[in-house]
């Protein structure tokens, strides 16, 4: 999975956003169907970017957070549609749970994503 870098590609997923949410995660979504959306091309498949403010703990703990995000990411990236860009935000409850918990929310999450984007595309 790529990476969301600029601010602008942040600012595009949450302007457009769909969004789904668990206990400590919050997934900002946008599918990218229509070949004359700006951001959709052939060589932009999934982009991730991540989400943890101050309000989840200190530089140490946000970045232990952020390494425990990526992981799950890439476990269940699969789940995603297909040129996908998603930002990622972490609750401050994020920093307490267990790898375990956050796993679970990572897959109900992503599952979601996909289930929302059908429904949408199906209508």
């Amino acid at each position: 999975m790529k990476r969301l870098k600029s601010h602008r590609d942040f600012i595009a997923v949450l302007k457009r956003r769909f969004k789904v949410t668990d206990s400590d995660i919050v997934v900002h979504f946008v599918v990218h169907d229509d070949t004359r959306d700006v951001q959709a091309s052939a060589d932009i498949m999934r982009r991730m970017g991540l989400a943890v403010s101050k309000a989840v703990g200190n530089a140490v703990t946000r970045n232990r957070v952020k390494r425990r995000f990526r992981v799950l990411a890439r476990r269940y990236e699969d789940m995603l549609p297909m040129q996908c860009d998603i930002v990622v935000r972490a609750k401050p409850s994020a920093s307490r749970v267990d790898f375990a918990d956050l796993d679970r929310q990572f897959s109900r999450c992503f599952a979601k994503v996909t289930t929302t984007h059908e429904r949408r595309v199906s209508h």
